[in-house]
């Protein structure tokens, strides 16, 4: 019982945190390790309670039309082809390097979070659909070798680079980012469920707790709270790099 009143508390705050800005996996990832749980089976446990919540915010931000059917195809397949690449490069290279890089680029990306006065977004002159199209597809494919090679604030960086690079409205990258996301969770849990790892009992009820913290977050990005998602990403950001700095 201590280890589910360890497990869920966190997994639903993760949910909540992920649902919005991505990254709920630098809270719920380390609350099973906390927990005690041996760290495959919290990685692939984790990987079921995220993927059941993912469902349901991706799925209430269809609902609300919050997704841009168009950018779908194009940036699922670039993140599974760079998630399968990622993965395969993590056998030939140490993350050490990864990790050195990441120390430098997370404060850069954190001021230019700060810089902004807003997340909202401006489509500038010459910026077409096609070219908003071409660099989701480009972004998708690099976040997903990382994805498949790192992993943590994947969402985060996906929703930034959205925003930033392919100018798509915030409210709609969310939802996109949200696809991206579920499917590369998706298919990362297969391979955790023919591998046997998964505890299913804790699994499924933090999977409860998980859906909860997506329902909860995905309403404040449906009912026009995009005030909140700013603060978040930029506590998911400064996580990340504690998470990083430590495992040097």
């Amino acid at each position: 019982m201590g280890i589910y009143l360890i497990v869920c508390p966190l997994v639903f705050l993760a949910g909540f945190v992920d649902s919005i800005a991505g990254g709920g996996g630098l809270i719920s990832l380390p609350a099973y390790m906390f927990a005690g749980i041996p760290v495959h089976n919290a990685i692939a446990t984790n990987k079921l309670s995220s993927s059941t919540g993912t469902v349901v915010s991706t799925a209430r931000l269809i609902k609300n039309k919050k997704v841009d059917w168009g950018f779908v195809p194009g940036t699922v397949i670039g993140a599974l082809i760079g998630s399968v690449a990622g993965a395969n490069l993590a056998l030939i290279i140490s993350d050490h390097i990864l990790k050195m890089v990441l120390v430098v680029i997370l404060p850069i990306v954190a001021f230019c979070v700060l810089r902004d006065k807003n997340m909202d977004v401006e489509v500038p002159v010459g910026m077409t659909k096609n070219k908003q199209y071409l660099i989701a597809i480009v972004c998708s494919l690099v976040i997903g070798c990382y994805d498949g090679f790192y992993g943590p604030g994947t969402g985060t960086f996906l929703l930034l680079v959205f925003t930033k690079l392919a100018k798509i409205p915030l409210e709609k990258a969310t939802g996109n980012v949200k696809i991206v996301n579920l499917s590369s969770n998706i298919s990362a849990l297969i391979t955790f469920i023919l591998a046997g790892k998964i505890l299913w009992g804790l699994g499924l009820a933090a999977s409860c707790f998980s859906i909860a913290g997506h329902y909860v977050g995905a309403g404040m990005v449906v009912n026009n709270g995009v005030k909140v998602i700013k603060p978040i990403i930029l506590i998911v950001l400064v996580l990340l790099l504690v998470k990083v700095v430590s495992g040097i």
